[in-house]
């Protein structure tokens, strides 16, 4: 790419240090060789050259602003944006992409500004770039840790074609609560679940070096407790313990740092009534501090600005000074720092060391990208065609797709479906629907571009296949940025049309649940059942044909209960992306035997949320002969399908469950095997779970708790021997302070294929 290079580097050679040179009309740039340096020196040289105004500018992250390729701006915001770009005012910019933008951009940045610093460009690769896997609580149903990197790998492949070297993902935030919209985004209720996913997105997008033009930074957020929203409502308060906060908030969030991920975002809460974005706490003692994290911390949009809002800050110039003392290094779209940060250097109130440790952290980044050694290694545009889209992409994304499907019942063997000889009759708004499967975060996608369940279900040709839809779900446009308009009308003809392809049918698919757009950010949701009309379409159909296959599409668990009791087939097939018909198409025939496990637990009803499979015994944990225990008189506790719950078209016995060492020092590790068999009719996947629980602890503990999984493949009759070892990792709890303790003392350990259904044996840590 050297011609991309040839009127920026002029006489530059790639160990040279680029910013100061690479421009031999600026007096300011100096041509200083600094190939034997390291990256911390190269930094440190660069700091001392740098004027306050130039540090600010490297905390200061602007969303795109202008048609790049266009004229220049001329007045305005627009105008006002671009000169500080120009002026090097500027350390990244977000939602610009393509080669050619991100060219530009990058052009002006590192020719006409003094000391020529490349930007970085972000970007939100939730879930794919152009070619979508599942959302990610979807892939986080797989249980499937090769293929989620595999997934993220594919993402930052495309998204890093495409001139992009970061993105916000992945969301590593627990949540407990289905009404708050962006579960979707996230890796379910569980914090050792969770931490594991968030290491393999993390080495997914980050690859094994990050200087590689595939690779792109990875960015853990939300930190910290943003999916503990009162209420599950988006942007709204938390208030948690430290002992929930310690164990089950921060440990993905751990994980991620751990796995050397390069930068954390902050979140839109506040916790202990401190704005996270403010908060020394999580980020100057805990990210920093305790875990001795070396990357930089951006801001979510404006969250610097909303410190005001809060009543935490009075004004910019507050809202700069305290987030900045606070450790949050860049300013996403909140104009705080490049407002006020430098006047506040320069009178004395922040010391311009804390600018020097934001900067030094963000150039940090950048020089491990090669932005430093080549400003447009991600700017060849003949690999952004090559690699967009193409076919080993769709392959990757299809096969995540059928491992994160989840079987939830499967009554009399309705499935898979027979593959000649039957009617099948597909109603449902959303069964030829290929704009709601690609999900809320779908940015740099093409509207349309899914395989719907018609078009995958029609490729059976031995079939024959009738299509209604009955209903609309929702009324009018689409969009990310704007509400949805819910369907609450019934149409009679169109519902009379469903009804009778269904009187006519051996078996009906039935493709019902949430829109694309009603979870994700900003949609929160009061009710979790089937929305509009959906659930009267369900109602009716069955009057007439009771022989149906229910096939969900939805970002959170929903309340299902009148489907389980009466639908013989429920198969959760979320919103899975481009490959979305194929996949759900694949697993109703029999070409894949399911085998995800739910990551998040379903509730009976909304009136149990939050509901969780490792909550804690109470005082008053079982039936008396009176009402004076811990229950509804309403509703069961238990929940409609648990945490790690998922059928397959065979079976699988547990058996010779084994605790190795039932006796053992603290210090000593403790074995554990068992038995798992295919006793079915088909080869297939389980995911061997295993729980502990302490029974006794100087901090309440859970009555179960997730430390170890297996994904074992089986072929009919097969069996394997399973074996676990719960270390000092596994065996110990955080206290109130923070501190990472093993305490001896009584433990039961459960293995099974969900968190209700084990088998139990018990060891003694003394």
């Amino acid at each position: 790419m050297k011609h991309h290079l040839r009127k920026t580097i002029l006489t530059c050679t790639v160990s040279t240090l680029f910013l100061f040179g690479c421009s031999s009309d600026k007096k300011d740039n100096l041509m200083i060789d600094t190939k034997n340096e390291t990256i911390s020196e190269k930094v440190t040289l660069l700091l001392s050259k740098m004027t306050i105004e130039e540090k600010v500018g490297q905390m200061n992250q602007y969303n795109g602003f202008w048609d790049v390729t266009g004229p220049t701006p001329q007045n305005g915001n627009a105008k006002k944006k671009y000169e500080h770009l120009r002026k090097g005012w500027v350390g990244s910019m977000l939602n610009v992409r393509g080669t050619e933008n991100v060219r530009e951009v990058q052009r002006i940045a590192v020719e006409e500004s003094r000391l020529g610093i490349p930007l970085i460009i972000g970007f939100d690769v939730i879930h794919g770039y152009k070619t979508l896997s599942p959302i990610p609580i979807a892939e986080s149903a797989s249980w499937d840790l090769k293929a989620i990197e595999n997934s993220a790998r594919v993402a930052a492949t495309e998204a890093s074609a495409a001139g992009i070297n970061w993105t916000f993902a992945p969301m590593v935030d627990i949540s407990r609560d289905p009404r708050w919209g962006r579960v979707m985004e996230g890796g379910g209720e569980d914090p050792f679940l969770g931490s594991k996913i968030a290491q393999a997105r993390v080495k997914g997008f980050q690859g094994d070096d990050l200087s590689k033009p595939n690779t792109i930074a990875a960015c853990a957020k939300h930190f910290a407790a943003y999916g503990f929203s009162e209420a599950g409502k988006e942007y709204n308060s938390v208030d948690i313990g430290t002992s929930t906060l310690y164990n089950i908030v921060l440990p993905p969030f751990k994980a991620a740092a751990d796995s050397d991920v390069k930068t954390f975002m902050n979140s839109f809460n506040e916790l202990n009534g401190v704005p996270v974005t403010g908060s020394s706490f999580l980020q100057r003692e805990i990210l920093k501090g305790k875990w001795n994290f070396n990357g930089f911390v951006v801001s979510d949009w404006a969250s610097m600005r909303e410190l005001i809002e809060w009543g935490h800050a009075k004004d910019k110039k507050e809202a700069a000074k305290i987030a900045a003392t606070a450790g949050s290094d860049m300013d996403m779209e909140g104009y705080v720092y490049i407002e006020e940060l430098a006047k506040l250097v320069k009178d004395g109130t922040i010391k311009e060391s804390i600018l020097d440790d934001a900067v030094r952290r963000i150039l940090t980044v950048k020089y491990e990208l090669g932005l430093f050694d080549n400003p447009f290694l991600y700017c060849d545009e003949t690999n952004e065609k090559e690699q967009i889209g193409n076919e080993a992409h769709h392959e990757a994304v299809l096969d995540v797709a059928k491992k994160s499907i989840v079987l939830l019942k499967n009554e009399n063997n309705l499935l898979p479906l027979k593959k000649s000889g039957q009617k099948i009759a597909l109603i449902g708004p959303l069964a030829n629907d290929k704009n709601s499967p690609l999900g809320s975060w779908r940015l740099a996608s093409d509207d349309n571009t899914a395989v719907s369940v018609h078009e995958g279900l029609s490729k059976y040709k031995e079939n024959t296949l009738s299509f209604e839809k009955g209903i609309d779900l929702i009324e009018g446009n689409t969009s990310f940025t704007q509400p949805l308009k819910v369907n609450n009308t019934i149409n009679t003809s169109e519902i009379n049309k469903a009804l009778q392809i269904a009187k006519n049918a051996d078996v009906v698919v039935m493709v019902l649940g949430e829109h694309g757009f009603q979870s994700g950010e900003a949609r929160s949701r009061t009710e979790i059942d089937l929305p509009g009309r959906q659930q009267e379409l369900l109602e009716k159909v069955y009057e007439v044909n009771k022989n149906i296959v229910l096939v969900l599409n939805n970002g959170r668990p929903l309340a299902i209960e009148w489907a389980d009791k009466n639908i013989p087939a429920i198969v959760e097939a979320w919103q899975l992306g481009t490959q979305t018909g194929n996949a759900v198409a694949e697993v109703l025939y029999g070409d894949y035997n399911p085998s995800g496990k739910l990551p998040m637990t379903f509730p009976r009803n909304l009136g149990q949320v939050p509901i969780y499979y490792n909550y804690k015994s109470t005082g008053r944990p079982n039936p008396e002969n009176n009402v004076f225990w811990s229950h509804y008189i309403d509703s069961e506790n238990s929940p409609l399908y648990p945490f790690g719950y998922g059928l397959s078209y065979t079976t699988f016995k547990y058996s010779d469950f084994k605790v190795h060492n039932k006796k053992a020092s603290i210090n000593e590790d403790i074995k554990i095997s068992v038995k798992v068999s295919n006793t079915g009719n088909y080869d297939g996947k389980e995911v061997v779970q295993l729980y502990i629980r302490d029974l006794f602890g100087s901090i309440t503990r859970p009555v179960k708790e997730l430390k170890g999984f297996e994904l074992v493949e089986l072929k009919k009759g097969e069996s394997k021997v399973i074996d676990f070892t719960l270390t000092k990792n596994e065996l110990g709890f955080f206290n109130n302070q923070g501190e990472y303790i093993i305490e001896p003392g009584d433990f039961e350990v459960f293995v099974g294929g969900n968190s209700a259904e084990n088998l139990k044996e018990t060891f003694v840590l003394e």
